[in-house]
């Protein structure tokens, strides 16, 4: 059968399908059908690509199951292949005209964990896009990263930058699972953007370091463990040889940028920790650490969805124009 431009073997691709389902983990599946891993990998992302949809998830600790489209994709290919009393050709039919009904489906909506960042919060909420629906949950970098590698997410936005903005670091776990050479999932780099201290207006307390923060006593609000600002934040605290302890307020906790930032103008704090977008919209001074890179990471099946390349298209297109914000990855 040819689909998408791919000829698709019927049974192999039915046999491959239904060992996942039955052993949850795609290198059995590929030894016992007498495949490298490569050569079963390779099959399930080309009938991804075929068919806009993906097929199996890896689950940490759990192996690869089939998604629901995987699932339906199986039962469908068995009917098909249990008329073996009709021509393969008929058969083929019968597979084609139940494929169109699944993909004339309502798609699911993808589950996207991200940590916060106020363009992507903005793009999410402006776009109407019917045919792909996005199912947000605000986390940590970390946090984001761990739902995507069990299975809790189909999209996770994270970010990582270095304490000197000037090199990217390399990945840490768990952010280094997902940019292994096993094509298991696809990372796309949608901006960098200005990270560093949100202060009263005016800087009042002449912040200008970590170390100022700890002298001056400044009332500083952080955000929630696993953040990838609040991980940055630790590291500066490291480098400067600070402990937590030096700083007043470090155990006060916000879970987004504009809630740090509302915090600090309302003037029940001094300083904070976040993207330099924030700063200018609540008038906040400003004094940056550094530059960071925001990334969507995904299922490798997903790469290619039409609302996930609308995504990446829109947010990098967006940045360009945002305060704060630098594109240069189309």
């Amino acid at each position: 059968m040819v689909l998408g431009g791919e000829t698709i073997a019927l049974g192999q691709t039915l046999a491959l399908l239904e060992r996942i389902g039955t052993d949850r983990s795609l290198a059995g599946a590929a030894e016992a059908l007498g495949l490298s891993y490569r050569t079963a990998w390779g099959r399930l992302q080309a009938l991804e690509a075929a068919l806009g949809q993906p097929l199996v998830v890896k689950t940490k600790g759990h192996g690869s199951v089939l998604t629901a489209f995987g699932a339906e994709l199986r039962d469908a290919l068995g009917t098909a292949m249990a008329r073996l009393e009709v021509p393969l050709a008929e058969a083929g039919q019968v597979l084609q005209d139940r494929l169109a009904r699944m993909l004339d489906a309502p798609k699911p909506a993808l589950r996207l964990s991200a940590s916060h960042d106020p363009l992507l919060m903005e793009w999410l909420a402006e776009r109407t896009d019917p045919e792909r629906r996005f199912e947000v949950t605000v986390a940590g970098s970390a946090v984001s990263v761990e739902r995507l590698l069990a299975g809790g997410a189909d999209l996770a936005g994270f970010h990582i930058g270095g304490l000197d903005g000037d090199a990217e670091p390399s990945p840490e776990p768990p952010f280094d699972q997902l940019f292994q050479p096993d094509g298991a999932f696809a990372v796309r780099a949608l901006f960098r953007r200005e990270q560093g201290f949100l202060l009263a207006a005016g800087n009042p307390l002449s912040i200008r370091s970590v170390a100022d923060i700890a002298t001056t006593r400044a009332r500083f609000v952080n955000r929630q463990r696993g953040s990838g600002t609040r991980i940055w934040f630790d590291g500066l605290l490291r480098a400067s040889g600070l402990p937590p302890t030096a700083i007043a307020g470090y155990g006060t906790e916000e879970f987004t940028h504009q809630a740090v930032a509302a915090v600090i103008a309302s003037g029940a704090a001094d300083a904070g920790m976040g993207v330099r977008a924030v700063a200018d919209r609540f008038g906040l001074a400003f004094v940056p650490c550094g530059l960071e890179t925001y990334y969507l990471g995904m299922r490798a099946g997903l790469a290619e969805d039409e609302g996930v390349t609308a995504l990446v298209a829109g947010i990098r297109e967006r940045s360009v124009r945002a305060s704060g914000y630098q594109d240069g990855f189309a």
